[in-house]
C-alpha cells in the first residue's frame, strides 16, 4: 500500500511548529497503515464469513433461545455480534484473546490422537475457551455486561474453528506464512480462506446465507450431536487437505475457487447449524 504526504506543511514563520507537526503527521500515518492491515491478518473468516455463519445460526434458534440473546444483546443480531471480537483486537487493553481464536495441532494424526491432544489440552486456546465460555455462559449469576462478552467471543471463536486452517499448524501460523497469491495479487494461503474465496462471490452475508442455506431436519440433527472435538477433527482433517494441495508461491485463481467453494460453504453452514445447536442448548432452560 502506497502512501502519498502532503509535504507543503503550515510552519510558522520561524518554523518552531515543524518537528511538531511531522510528528502528528507519521502519528496519523502509522495508524492508517495499521488500520488497513489489520483485517488481512487478524480476521478469520473476514467480516462476510462470520457474519453468514451467525445469520444462518439465527435460523435455527429456537424462541427461548432468541429471547435470551436478545435479553443480553438487544437489538444487535448474531451476525453483527459475531465481528465485535475481531474489532477489539485493535485495542491493545484485548490483545490477551487473540490465541483464543485458535488451536495448532501438528501434521499427520489420527482422530484418536487428536483426540487425545484436546483431552490433554490446557493451553490458552479455541478449545479450552469455548469450554470455559460454555461454563460461562450457563451460569444464572453471571453480570449482564459479562454475558455480552462472553456472548460475543461464544458466537466467534465457534466460527473461527470451522474455518480449517484455524486448527493449523503452529510452524506455518496456520498457513499464514505461506505466501501464495489469488488472482495475481499477494497473499497467503490464510488469508485466502479467510476472506477472498468469500469475497470472490460477490454476495452480502445475507445473499450468501440464502444461497447455501439448505439443511434437512435429519441433517442438522446428525450435525448437532457432534461434539466440540468432532468439530475441531473434521477442520483439522480439511486443514490437512488444503495443506496438501498446495506449494509456497502457487498462482491460485478460478480453479482454486472451483475445487474447495464448495468445501468452504459445507464448513460455513456447519458453522451456523453447530452454533445454533450449542446455543439452544446454553439457554434451554
Amino acid at each position: 500500500m502506497w502512501i502519498y504526504i502532503n509535504c507543503n506543511l503550515p510552519l510558522s514563520a520561524t518554523g518552531s511548529n515543524f518537528p511538531m507537526t511531522i510528528k502528528n503527521v507519521f502519528k496519523k500515518i502509522l495508524l492508517l497503515g495499521f488500520f488497513f492491515y489489520l483485517p488481512f491478518t487478524t480476521m478469520a473468516w473476514g467480516m462476510l464469513g462470520h457474519r453468514i455463519i451467525g445469520q444462518i445460526a439465527d435460523s435455527y434458534l429456537n424462541a427461548n433461545t432468541k429471547n435470551a440473546i436478545y435479553k443480553i444483546l438487544g437489538t444487535e443480531s448474531v451476525a453483527m455480534a459475531s465481528n465485535w471480537p475481531d474489532f477489539i483486537k485493535s485495542d491493545t487493553g484485548f490483545a490477551y484473546l487473540s490465541p483464543w481464536h485458535y488451536v495448532n495441532i501438528k501434521a499427520g494424526m489420527t482422530m484418536e490422537e487428536v483426540n487425545s491432544f484436546l483431552d490433554k489440552d490446557t493451553a490458552v486456546d479455541a478449545y479450552t475457551k469455548i469450554n470455559f465460555l460454555v461454563k460461562q455462559l450457563k451460569n444464572k449469576k453471571l453480570p449482564a455486561t459479562s454475558k455480552v462478552f462472553y456472548l460475543r467471543l461464544f458466537i466467534h471463536i465457534v466460527g473461527d474453528i470451522h474455518q480449517p486452517l484455524h486448527i493449523g499448524r503452529l510452524d506455518d501460523l496456520g498457513g499464514n506464512k505461506i505466501k501464495v497469491s489469488w488472482f495475481f495479487a499477494a497473499s497467503n494461503l490464510h488469508r485466502v480462506w479467510d476472506e477472498q474465496l468469500i469475497n470472490f462471490q460477490q454476495l452480502s452475508y445475507t445473499e450468501y446465507t440464502k444461497a447455501i442455506n439448505y439443511t434437512t431436519a435429519m441433517q442438522r440433527q446428525k450435525w448437532q450431536k457432534q461434539n466440540l472435538k468432532e468439530w475441531m477433527y473434521q477442520s483439522y482433517q480439511l486443514a490437512e487437505n488444503i495443506y496438501a494441495d498446495i506449494q509456497p508461491d502457487d498462482k491460485l485463481d478460478y480453479l482454486y475457487n472451483f475445487k474447495f467453494i464448495n468445501i468452504l460453504n459445507t464448513q460455513l453452514l456447519k458453522g451456523g447449524v453447530h452454533l445454533a445447536g450449542i446455543l439452544n442448548e446454553i439457554f434451554s432452560t
